[in-house]
């Protein structure tokens, strides 16, 4: 699988963590960005910035990744931190978000980060995802999109289906 065309860099603090995005987020850099997220709730993370800054594009998978991530803090919502912390992004992210149908799942922040107390910086480890586990993201991705907003269901079911079909075969290969 080709390198990721995206970076992670995080800032943790005593109950907040600022996952910092640089460059494209795109399939190949989903699953980091999940794994990372994943780790950070069992941590006890329960307050999120997604620094947004120098991400200049988000792919579906990526976004239906986003997506995903905030319906699961909305419903765990046993936390008053609120929704999830888009900060900075721009025009063409946020349009994206909102023809999506997922705009409503984050709170849009825009100025430079107010970081309160102390904080540390940690870098994330590469997951070095293989195929299926791209696919399987890719596929998850887009299956949330789709029910999320149902005007989605157009824009994606084809692909998901080849997302499904191509994970099957990947399945049965190992």
């Amino acid at each position: 699988m080709p390198a990721s065309s995206a970076k992670l860099s995080v800032l943790v603090g005593k109950d907040f963590a600022c996952v910092k995005i640089a460059g494209r987020a795109n399939f190949t850099f989903s699953p980091d960005f999940k794994t990372l997220l994943a780790e950070l709730i069992q941590k006890g993370y329960g307050h999120f910035i997604i620094d947004l800054s120098e991400c200049v594009l988000m792919d579906s998978t990526f976004l239906g990744v986003l997506a995903g991530f905030g319906i699961k803090l909305s419903q765990a919502s046993a936390t008053d931190n609120g929704p999830i912390e888009l900060s900075n992004p721009n025009a063409r992210v946020t349009e994206l978000l909102e023809n999506l149908g997922v705009l409503q799942l984050f709170k849009i922040v825009n100025g430079s980060l107010q970081l309160s107390g102390e904080v540390s910086v940690q870098n994330p480890a590469p997951v070095n995802a293989s195929r299926e586990e791209i696919t399987r993201t890719s596929l998850e991705a887009h299956q949330t999109l789709m029910a999320v907003n149902p005007d989605n269901v157009p824009r994606f079911k084809d692909v998901a289906q080849f997302l499904a079909e191509d994970l099957k075969k990947l399945e049965n290969c190992r």
